[in-house]
């Protein structure tokens, strides 16, 4: 069974907060965030999936990836990756992109902080979104990212726990 999921928006400061524990040890969970031949296997919802075109995992690199349709369409987006503290942060802005590379400016951008703490039930993952306004926050959800981001978070579950 799946661990509740918290997610919070505030229109207000154009935020959205999520959390979730994982029955999982914070250095499994850092691996499927850091690698991405296992972030590949949940970050996107069925029945999209994700692939990776490149990943340079530091701070100053990025990721860039797509999100690949059910007929093959592909949506591209790069995470340029910010501050970067093992085993317990990471930070990233998200960006609709093309297969280059090349941000869309003409779609919201998002400022991730991604926290791991560890907690004896196992890892409580937590989601820090910012964005640039609450028009951008407002778009980013009716565009389905709320229910595609928990199913996501539910499939990583998923793999933990086979």
């Amino acid at each position: 069974m799946n661990s509740e999921i918290i997610f919070n928006t505030d229109l207000d400061s154009a935020t959205a907060y999520i959390s979730k524990i994982y029955d999982a040890d914070v250095t499994e969970l850092w691996d499927y965030f850091t690698k991405s031949e296992l972030i590949d296997q949940w970050w996107a919802p069925k029945p999209w999936k994700c692939e990776t075109e490149k990943m340079d995992f530091r701070e100053g690199g990025n990721w860039l990836y797509a999100m690949v349709g059910p007929e093959g369409e592909k949506e591209y987006a790069i995470a340029n990756f910010g501050e970067i503290m093992p085993h317990r942060s990471i930070s990233w802005t998200d960006a609709f992109a093309d297969n280059k590379g090349k941000v869309k400016t003409d779609l919201p951008q998002t400022t991730w902080l991604i926290g791991f703490t560890g907690i004896d039930e196992g890892t409580r993952m937590t989601f820090n979104l910012h964005f640039k306004s609450k028009e951008e926050l407002t778009q980013i959800v009716e565009m389905g990212f709320e229910e595609g981001f928990k199913m996501g978070l539910n499939q990583l579950e998923d793999l933990l726990n086979r």
